[in-house]
């Protein structure tokens, strides 16, 4: 038992690996996760539920089987683990952030049972479920690479996002001021004012709301520029800690 325990383990852990890569039950695993979330968008379309009544739940329900069996799996072979030994240790797994996330893939199914007379709540929950894709990160060591990138530039960042923010104020004020006369219904506040900052320095520009005035339209100009170096800065951050991240990691 303690030999095929052992083995179970180097086979559900990629940590535990001896090899690169990950092994074939993790390869699995990892498919299963992506037709679950298949599933449950494809399970978002009225006619497709309408044309396959049972395929969906029956779909569902293999996954949520395998899934609880790939739990406990993991949970009675984490004990190879030093740091996770004995009831405590397993205990500390289970509140471990990947496992949580392990089960919250699974808890959605069960809920579903409960909202079954609640429209939003089912539509919620059949959402709920591409959580499960969170689960790949557990198999790719870019999500601590992710982690380290985002920890060693927080100050960078937050600095970036405060501009951002200033910014955001400085021309919702600018475009209240001018444009409130000549149009009170999208421009009458700094908050109504805000929802235009926030489409333009995005450089999303919806066109919904537009300045009319000639000074508005000059404000709206340098808002539009600015917000290329809004959108630059925390890119340019984020690349170079990513690039440093994935640097140490060869090494």
């Amino acid at each position: 038992m303690k030999i095929l325990k052992a083995a179970l383990y180097r086979e559900l852990a990629p940590e535990a690996r001896l090899q690169l890569g990950l092994s074939v039950t993790n390869k699995v695993i990892c498919v299963l996760i992506l037709l679950a979330a298949l599933t449950a968008i494809l399970e978002t379309e009225p006619t497709l539920r309408m044309l396959l009544p049972y395929l969906f739940p029956t779909l569902e329900a293999v996954f949520v089987v395998i899934f609880i069996v790939e739990y406990l799996l993991r949970l009675y072979a984490i004990g190879e683990d030093p740091r996770y030994r004995g009831w405590k240790g397993r205990l500390r797994y289970v509140f471990s952030f990947w496992t949580l996330v392990d089960l919250l893939a699974i808890l959605p199914y069960f809920l579903g049972f409960i909202a079954q007379n609640n429209a939003f709540l089912l539509r919620l929950l059949r959402l709920a479920r591409m959580l499960r894709l969170a689960r790949l990160g557990r198999f790719s060591q870019a999500w601590t690479a992710l982690a380290e990138a985002l920890q060693s530039r927080s100050h960078e960042l937050w600095l970036s996002a405060g501009v951002a923010v200033l910014l955001l104020l400085f021309s919702s004020c600018c475009l209240y001021v001018v444009e409130a006369a000549a149009q009170p219904e999208a421009f009458g506040s700094v908050p109504r004012a805000l929802w235009w900052s926030i489409a333009t320095l995005t450089t999303v520009g919806y066109g919904d709301v537009t300045p009319v005035t000639a000074v508005g339209k000059f404000f709206a100009g340098l808002t539009a520029v600015a917000g290329i170096g809004i959108i630059a800065m925390p890119t340019g951050i984020l690349a170079a800690a990513f690039s440093d991240a994935f640097q140490k990691k060869q090494k």
